[in-house]
């Protein structure tokens, strides 16, 4: 039997990256699309609870069934788990390809992750693929090799050592592949500020990402040396060098 391969994204299902990933897939196995019905990213890990959530069957990919869905890229996984796919379990969850980059702190606010990370919750091997390039028209041909590879391999191992990958792209040559950490990077955030037409101020988010941790073995260092970096993530979020700190301590404060 063809493995089944649930694909979703945070682009949205129109968007170049999605095709990639979903014709890359489809000759590994039996592939199910359902992604936003517009663009959703930086949505992180939110989800519709006071909203409908809608889906409806589009014909987009030729000889693939898919699904757009008005909720956002976690509710997608959650359709298609519990409506689309019904009692059908995917061997694995590929999300993307996103247009930009989702390493170091990024993973936090990407919905590309965070519906991979949704399908990873669920006990599903899952994968999510980006690239440094946010153009419409951006260039897969360089990474598309590497997609497949690593689709193989996951499918090959089921992802036994690591059962969410962050897998991020540089843009143009590909010099291999290489394992990392998270690099320790935030964003310098600020606010535009300006009125609408009845005079009313409105806040426009901006800022740059700052990285001070491009040492070897980092994300943020394999991909500026062309590399693409792979990152094994996980939904605990627990710091567990603290839970072996002093901060054992709390335990001793009495009211």
């Amino acid at each position: 039997m063809k493995p089944l391969i649930l694909v979703t994204n945070d682009d949205g299902i129109v968007s170049p990256g999605i095709k990639h990933l979903v014709y890359a897939a489809r000759s590994f196995g039996e592939v199910v699309v359902v992604a936003p019905d517009s663009p959703q990213s930086a949505k992180g890990h939110s989800i519709s609870i006071y909203d409908p959530i809608h889906i409806r069957k589009v014909d987009v990919f030729d000889g693939v069934e898919s699904f757009e869905c008005s909720g956002t890229p976690v509710d997608c996984v959650k359709i298609a788990r519990k409506i689309v796919l019904k009692d059908r379990v995917p061997d694995i969850c590929l999300s993307g390809i996103n247009h930009g980059l989702n390493s170091a702190i990024n993973i936090i606010y990407s919905g590309t992750m965070s519906a991979a990370m949704e399908a990873a919750m669920e006990g599903i091997p899952s994968i999510g693929f980006s690239l440094d390039d946010f153009s419409f028209k951006a260039d897969f041909s360089s990474c598309m090799p590497f997609v497949e590879s690593i689709i193989k391999y996951g499918l090959d191992t089921g992802l036994e050592h690591g059962k969410l990958l962050n897998v991020n792209f540089p843009k143009g040559k590909i010099k291999g592949i290489k394992l990392c950490r998270q690099a320790e990077a935030r964003w310098v955030e600020d606010f535009k500020i300006n009125e609408d037409p009845r005079g009313r101020k409105y806040y426009w988010l901006t800022g740059h990402f700052q990285s001070g941790d491009e040492v070897e073995g980092t994300d943020v260092h394999a991909l500026q040396n062309g590399f693409a970096s792979v990152v094994p993530a996980q939904y605990d979020l627990t710091d567990y060098k603290a839970l072996d700190s002093g901060l054992r301590m709390i335990e001793k404060i009495e009211i």
